[in-house]
């Protein structure tokens, strides 16, 4: 890290020389004029400038910048546009940001020096190919030798407490002055403001009671895992502005349980972004198409040199940390619902992974998975994730808001009751049929694991309010051979995007064939599919099957017509769902867990995980666990089939038959009769 003093003085230097370059006519337009806006953005810009309605003719729009410099330069510019916007947020923390900022300023300016050098009027107005790679080299060397800052920093805000910028803001404002959320630097729109005053508007005792939920959920977990909590010392509280009242609510119950809190705010370098990963605090997103674009920026320096030196910073920076590391519990996140749909468009223009870069990626994500993995041991640590929405939701907000908050603190004890019987009529088979109704494709047939003594061990878990809240699924880990079939589901909200008739076929547990209707073209499709959804993978195997049973919250969306809003968290609560990639037991195979009613669970792996994880963990896993629900209005049958072809329903046309679960047709059959 640079010397404070030092820093100081280069950051000086360089914005003097961000002044003067403004009104500098050394280079001809267009090039002249990026760099003329580009200082005067570094200097004064806002969220003003990266607006949609400013997007056609914005630098950060590729399209823009290819239409203007070809391209080659046109990508490279546009793509140093979009790292420059993460100066906004900087500044608003600029004591702990300054080395932030100033290498900002510095690698514009060595850009616009290597223009300086070719590009003057007397030189002609063509870009030669020696600029272009110049330019690239620059950029490239940025991102490359500034991970020890990037990267190291990143690991520091995970886990440690006196990173506390956030938490100042939230500890020390008087929230009830909405004014407080313009100094996280994030961009606010009028809807985060109405939710910061509606959280403001409940009563001390409601706020308590959700940020009880929260907190007891995360330390449950540990609980019901036989994890010892004991031992840590920092939670990562994860949200989205305008919940500080709940967040601040959290943080003191945290502490009452001898926690301390961390939070960080999402990624902003293009070493540490990762595609369209927003984990930490942030506000709205500005222009989601903009993000969407620049999504696998990461083209423009990603090879073996860039994966091998991040992996090394990685490795050192979690060696100046360890001790924080082995004392960090795990992140607990608040997450919002139902903002507007976004819907991507496609652009030639945006950089795109090749075929080897897309292979680098997986792998650079699987080595930096098993270097977090030993200084945050996934087998001592645990989680939580909540969901609330937000008013743009619709003008029935406040209901919807009061319903998640009821759905949110169902009974466990009532549910783990209804899913103990699903359970045992679903271990009765050999395998379990997913059958589609109507138009739906679905037919698909899970493997289930043998159960070698059933007084003794389960294969599927009762999974109730604590790790994920709200309660109501049963899951298992399927075995893969055997487990074939198509999945189909018409509409489908994943990871913030929205996927059309997505269809995947299988075949021994793993995909063969995929595809959607979102895009004319088939080949946008499949990389649509490709990017968001298989993460670069050629394929990947169904690491969890699961049966949600939360009917309350599937009809609460029906009501209010939000279905295609509702987060993954609730969302998998209102069907069967299927997820892709790892099952649910990363690298906590070995750790001992059992049901409620004291058997062990014993589908923990699958043939994938078993043949790898020992010997080979970077083959073993995909770092990815997507899951994709079909509603149950999109199902015919669940049925556990055993050797001799007896078929034990679950659900029949959308209704729960198996006794002992009447109650949870109870929502389904009121919202038919309404």
């Amino acid at each position: 890290m640079a010397d404070k003093e030092e820093l100081r003085e280069r950051n000086l230097l360089a914005k003097e020389r961000l002044i003067s370059l403004e009104k500098e006519r050394e280079i001809y337009d267009p090039y002249g004029e990026y760099f003329r806006r580009g200082a005067g953005f570094l200097l004064r810009g806002s969220y003003e400038d990266l607006k949609p309605e400013r997007y056609d003719t914005a630098y950060v729009n590729p399209v823009y910048a290819v239409s203007l410099f070809g391209t080659d330069m046109g990508r490279l510019l546009s793509f140093l546009a979009y790292e420059l916007t993460a100066v906004i947020p900087f500044k608003a923390e600029e004591d702990l940001r300054l080395e932030d900022i100033t290498i900002l300023y510095e690698v514009f300016l060595e850009v616009y020096t290597a223009f300086c050098a070719e590009m003057t009027e007397d030189s002609g107005k063509t870009v030669s190919d020696s600029l272009v790679s110049d330019v690239h080299m620059i950029l490239k060397s940025f991102v490359t030798d500034y991970t020890d800052v990037t990267v190291t920093d990143r690991v520091a805000d995970q886990v440690d407490p006196s990173r506390d910028f956030a938490k100042r803001i939230i500890m020390g404002s008087d929230l009830t002055d909405l004014s407080y959320l313009d100094r996280f630097g994030e961009y606010v729109t009028e809807d985060t403001r109405k939710l910061a005053g509606f959280i403001n508007s409940l009563s001390e005792d409601e706020i308590e009671s959700m940020a009880e939920t929260f907190t007891q959920g995360f330390i449950k977990g540990f609980a019901v895992t036989g994890k010892d909590i004991s031992k840590k010392k920092t939670v990562n509280i994860r949200y989205n502005l305008g919940f500080e009242r709940l967040v601040r609510a959290s943080i003191e119950s945290f502490a009452k349980a001898g926690l301390d809190v961390t939070i960080f705010r999402k990624p902003l370098h293009a070493a540490v972004r990762g595609g369209l990963s927003r984990v930490g605090y942030y506000g709205d997103l500005v222009n989601e198409q903009m993000d969407y674009d620049h999504r696998e920026d990461e083209a423009l320096f990603l090879d073996r040199a860039y994966v091998e030196r991040k992996l090394e910073v990685l490795e050192n920076a979690y060696l100046r940390v360890k001790d924080m590391a082995a004392v960090f519990a795990g992140p607990a996140v608040m997450e919002r619902f139902g903002k507007k749909e976004f819907v991507p468009v496609n652009h030639d223009e945006s950089y795109r992974l090749s075929e080897k870069q897309s292979k680098l990626k997986t792998e650079l994500r699987s080595r930096a998975s098993e270097i977090q993995n030993k200084y945050i041991h996934m087998d001592e640590r645990s989680f939580t994730i909540i969901s609330y929405p937000v008013p743009e939701t619709g003008p029935d907000f406040p209901e919807i808001f009061k319903e998640t908050v009821t759905i949110n603190t169902l009974s466990d004890e009532h549910w783990q009751e209804m899913q103990q019987h699903i359970i045992e009529e679903l271990e009765k088979g050999d395998f379990v049929e997913i059958i589609g109704e109507g138009t739906n494709r679905t037919n698909m047939r899970i493997c289930l694991h043998p159960i070698a003594d059933i007084k003794q061990e389960s294969i599927f878990e009762n999974c109730t309010a604590n790790v994920n809240i709200p309660v109501g699924e049963v899951f298992t880990s399927p075995v893969l051979k055997g487990t074939d079939g198509i999945l189909h589901v018409s509409r489908v909200y994943i990871n913030g995007l929205i996927f059309k008739e997505l269809q995947f076929t299988f075949k021994d547990g793993f995909v063969t064939e995929y595809s959607c209707k979102n895009f004319d073209e088939e080949k946008e499709n499949r990389r649509y599919i490709e990017e968001n959804i298989l993460f670069h993978h050629e394929t990947l195997p169904m690491g969890e099957f699961a049966i949600g049973t939360n009917t309350t919250a599937y009809i609460m969306a029906k009501r209010f017509g939000i279905s295609d809003k509702l987060p993954i968290l609730i969302a998998e609560k209102t069907g069967p769902h299927f997820a892709l990639g790892d099952t649910c037991y990363t690298y906590e195979e070995d750790t001992e867990t059992f049901n409620p009613d004291g058997r062990r669970l014993v589908a923990r792996d699958n043939e994938h995980t078993l043949k790898y994880r020992r010997d080979d963990p970077l083959k073993a896993y995909f770092n990815c666990h997507t899951d994709i629900t079909l509603p149950y209005e999109e199902l015919s049958e669940i049925a556990s089939v055993d050797a001799e072809g007896g078929r034990h329903v679950i659900i029949k046309n959308g209704l729960f038959v198996v006794p002992g679960t009447e109650e949870l047709n109870k929502p389904l059959e009121l919202f038919t009769k309404g």
